[in-house]
């Protein structure tokens, strides 16, 4: 049941979002050299590595310089890529995933090989099932890149405090998820976005 509703979800947003795709894509062509979509290798289901999608926000070759972003103090962010991070629309080519099928609409948020081999084993239970676009963890850490640009070492803050966070609230969510709870998840990440950009 889930996976009809992501798939046709999708698809729908995929079919409606469509000039707003064609005029962010646009916005980033012009922001400078790199192209349109950026791809980064993400652990998904089973721990199966998959191309997560997302609008480029950052110059060519960043992520040499590090995994994580500090917000308005990353110089490695572009300005239209600023808006997008702010406003979560660098987060829409993953529609695409969800089509494919490596990602659902709701679901913990998959991380990178480096991050995720620092999971404790009693939190490994979340790559048992679909990563998402949203869930608990991205409404409470949506302000994420700000909380870590404050840390004087933004990565160590991370791993150490921000993970563990994270990951207790995705496998409350994994061991709990139902239909009601995914609806839920979905309207106030919709609310924490208006809330912040709104800030």
């Amino acid at each position: 049941m889930k996976r009809l509703f992501d798939f046709f979800v999708s698809l729908l947003a995929l079919i409606c979002l469509l000039p707003l795709f064609l005029i962010l894509s646009l916005l980033v062509a012009l922001s400078g050299k790199g192209g349109v979509f950026f791809k980064q290798e993400r652990i998904g289901k089973n721990q199966v590595p998959f191309s997560l999608l997302k609008f480029r926000s950052m110059r060519p070759n960043s992520e040499k310089l590090g995994q994580l972003t500090v917000g308005d103090r990353d110089p490695r962010i572009t300005r239209v890529g600023l808006f997008l991070r702010k406003s979560k629309l660098d987060e829409l080519p993953q529609l695409i995933n969800v089509l494919k099928g490596e990602m659902s609409i709701v679901g913990p948020r998959p991380e990178v090989k480096k991050y995720v081999q620092h999971y404790p084993p009693r939190f490994l239970k979340v790559l048992d099932v679909r990563p998402g676009i949203t869930d608990p963890a991205s409404i409470a850490f949506i302000e994420e890149s700000e909380l870590l640009a404050k840390a004087s070492d933004p990565e160590k803050a991370y791993i150490e405090e921000v993970l563990p966070e994270k990951l207790a609230l995705q496998l409350a969510y994994v061991e709990e998820q139902n239909a009601w709870k995914d609806l839920r998840v979905i309207v106030n990440t919709l609310k924490r976005i208006i809330q912040t950009l709104g800030s």
